[in-house]
C-alpha cells in the first residue's frame, strides 16, 4: 500500500499530469463564460453542459487521486482545501435550498492560482503585505479625512454640492484622488478662491502619488522577499539531493570495500 500510494503521489505531482489539469481548468472557463449566452446553450443541443459536467468529473477523480496520494497532508494544506471547496460547490444541485451558490462554481477558474507555482507565490506575497497594506491605508483614510474636514470648514458655502458636508467632501475627495473627472468638481472652487488649487495639488501629491508608491513599494518588497525564499527552498533541496547521493556513494563504496576484504581472504 505505501508503495501504491508513493506512485499515485509522484504521479499527481508530475509536470505532464499538473499541465493537463490546467488545460482542463482552461477549457472549464470557457465552457462557464458561454454558459452565460442562452443562445449558445440552446444551439450547443446539451454538450456544453456535458463538457461542464465532464471537467467536474476529472476535478473529483484528481482530488480523489490527491487525498489518496497525500493522506492528513492533503488538509493540512490551504490550497488544497480552496480546491477542494471549489469543486464541492459545483456538486451542489441546482434544486437544492443551497442552490445560489452553485454562482461560486465561476471560483473554479481560480484553481489557475493553485495549479501554477508562478501564482502561488504571487498570491503568498500578497497575503504577506496584508500588515503593511493595512497601515498604510490606515494612513491613506486618515489623510483622506483631515482634508475632508478642512475642504467642508473652507469650501462648503462655496460649493455646496461637493462640499456643503462631510459625507459628500469624503466623496468628493475620493473622486479627485482616482482622477475621475476631478477637474469638474475642483473648478467650482478654484473659479472662487484662486489659492485653492495648492489645496487640491498637495491632496492629489499625497494621496494618489506618494501613497500608491507605498503601496507599490511594500507589494514589491513582499516580491523580493517571495523570490527569496523559493531559492533557499530550491538549495535546501538541492543540499538535501547532494547529501542522499553522498549518502549513496559512501554505502556503495563500504560495499565494495567489503566485497574486495572477502575476495582477498578467499585462498
Amino acid at each position: 500500500m505505501p508503495h501504491n500510494r508513493a506512485r499515485v503521489r509522484a504521479y499527481v505531482d508530475s509536470s505532464p499530469f499538473q499541465w493537463f489539469i490546467i488545460g482542463v481548468i482552461l477549457v472549464n472557463a470557457v465552457v462557464l463564460g458561454l454558459e452565460t449566452s442562452p443562445r449558445l446553450m440552446e444551439a450547443s443541443h446539451g454538450w456544453l453542459t456535458a463538457l461542464g459536467w465532464i471537467t467536474v468529473g476529472i476535478f473529483v477523480v484528481e482530488l480523489g487521486l490527491r487525498i489518496y496520494a497525500h493522506g492528513r497532508d492533503f488538509f493540512r494544506d490551504g490550497w488544497s482545501l480552496f480546491d477542494l471547496f471549489v469543486v464541492v460547490i459545483a456538486l451542489i444541485p441546482a434544486s437544492s435550498g443551497f442552490g445560489v451558490l452553485r454562482v461560486l462554481r465561476v471560483l473554479r477558474v481560480l484553481r489557475l492560482l493553485s495549479a501554477v507555482r508562478s501564482m502561488r507565490r504571487v498570491v503568498a506575497a500578497l497575503v504577506a503585505t496584508i500588515p503593511g497594506m493595512a497601515s498604510i491605508g490606515a494612513l491613506l483614510v486618515m489623510l483622506v479625512y483631515i482634508s475632508g474636514v478642512m475642504s467642508t470648514q473652507v469650501f462648503g458655502d462655496t460649493d455646496p454640492e461637493h462640499f456643503g458636508n462631510l459625507p459628500n467632501s469624503l466623496l468628493s475627495l475620493f473622486q479627485i484622488m482616482t482622477g475621475d473627472d476631478w477637474a469638474a468638481v475642483t473648478r467650482p472652487v478654484t473659479d472662487e478662491h484662486p489659492w485653492a488649487w495648492a489645496f487640491f495639488i498637495i491632496y492629489i501629491l499625497a494621496s494618489t502619488y506618494i501613497v500608491l508608491n507605498l503601496f507599490i513599494a511594500v507589494a514589491v518588497e513582499a516580491l523580493e522577499k517571495q523570490s527569496d525564499d523559493d531559492a533557499r527552498e530550491i538549495v535546501e533541496e538541492i543540499e538535501e539531493g547532494d547529501t542522499e547521493i553522498l549518502n549513496a556513494l559512501s554505502e556503495l563504496k563500504d560495499e565494495v570495500a567489503s566485497l574486495r576484504a572477502e575476495l582477498s581472504q578467499r585462498p
